[in-house]
């Protein structure tokens, strides 16, 4: 039986000192969905290298992975390859103060095509509707409980 492959994603929570996590707004191919940062494990890179690249790619910023926050325990199938998607969350700092756009309302983007607007969310106040994807959905619950607002 040919299995299909994996599709490795790899996520960073960056919560600021309010007790906020920075949330991705993205459109993609007429698509638009809300996530924390992060995305694909390239061949022969590492995890924590793969969210620190992709902060680089994404949010020119520099970070550092503080600790391990959850890796996915049920089965998700991928949503843009045919697989099984593997999504991991770290907790995460900023190196250097924050310089991107904080939006203040989901999909404010300032240019047309393939995008990313960043946002700040409370986490007391976040909602499982507050994310596209089902994984994402069950981090925001992980994510209260831990804060002791869940």
């Amino acid at each position: 039986m040919n299995k299909p492959p994996f599709n490795i994603r790899v996520y960073g929570l960056l919560i600021n000192d309010r007790d906020e996590v920075l949330l991705s707004d993205e459109r993609y191919s007429d698509a638009q969905f809300s996530k924390f940062p992060g995305g694909g494990l390239e061949y022969g890179e590492g995890l924590i290298d793969c969210v620190k690249r992709e902060f680089i790619e994404e949010c020119n910023m520099e970070i550092e992975v503080i600790r391990h926050f959850y890796t996915t325990d049920f089965f998700v199938k991928s949503l843009f390859i045919e697989g099984q998607l593997i999504s991991i969350y770290y907790i995460i700092k900023n190196v250097l103060p924050v310089i991107i756009p904080i939006k203040n309302t989901p999909f404010d983007f300032d240019a047309e095509g393939d995008v990313h607007a960043f946002r700040w969310a409370r986490i007391a106040d976040l909602q499982t509707e507050d994310v596209t994807f089902p994984v994402d959905k069950h981090v925001v619950e992980l994510l209260k409980s831990e804060y002791g607002v869940g």
